[in-house]
């Protein structure tokens, strides 16, 4: 347990290069350290319209989609459910995730919370001298056990889980 230590991490897939082209969330919520719940949502992007070389990394199809809500009403879930509580979010290659809710709110037209976040992969790179700080490799390093990757909620659960120990080790008691 590490008091205070209370956050999401998020990821999200996408069914195109475009980041609002959501096909799927994962959320794990970490409270006092430890991974408390993990969730994910398949979403249906605009027109459920996918690029074969999207499909092809996390292996999600216009068919496993066409019946899944879109993205306002998964967000308006998370926020019903979440945010309430946490303001803080931590994503591996934060920059992508909050580029894809970014650009997803600009075109649902929903106003974001003011969230702060974190980047699993770039305190990866303060902290150690890894030669590869993807997350699949951050866990092999790190003994974290794996999902599997490039599914939204097992990737948020193991970035989730790589944020904990980069803290624990960053941080004295």
């Amino acid at each position: 347990m590490i008091p205070n230590l209370n956050f999401l991490a998020i990821d999200f897939e996408t069914a195109t290069g475009q980041r609002h082209s959501i096909c799927e969330v994962g959320l794990c919520v970490v409270v006092h350290g430890e991974v408390i719940d993990t969730r994910s949502w398949l979403v249906r992007p605009p027109d459920n319209r996918y690029w074969w070389g999207n499909i092809r990394v996390h292996g999600i199809r216009p068919e496993d989609t066409e019946d899944a809500p879109d993205f306002i009403a998964v967000w308006e879930e998370i926020e019903r459910s979440y945010l309430d509580e946490f303001d803080t979010m931590v994503a591996h290659n934060a920059a992508f995730d909050r580029g894809c809710l970014t650009k997803a709110a600009e075109y649902y037209h929903i106003h974001l919370p003011e969230l702060k976040w974190h980047c699993s992969c770039l305190t990866a790179r303060r902290l150690y001298c890894f030669t590869s700080n993807t997350l699949s490799a951050l866990c092999d390093r790190l003994d974290i056990p794996h999902g599997q990757h490039h599914r939204a909620g097992d990737d948020a659960e193991m970035c989730a889980r790589v944020f904990i120990r980069e803290w624990a080790d960053s941080h004295t008691y």
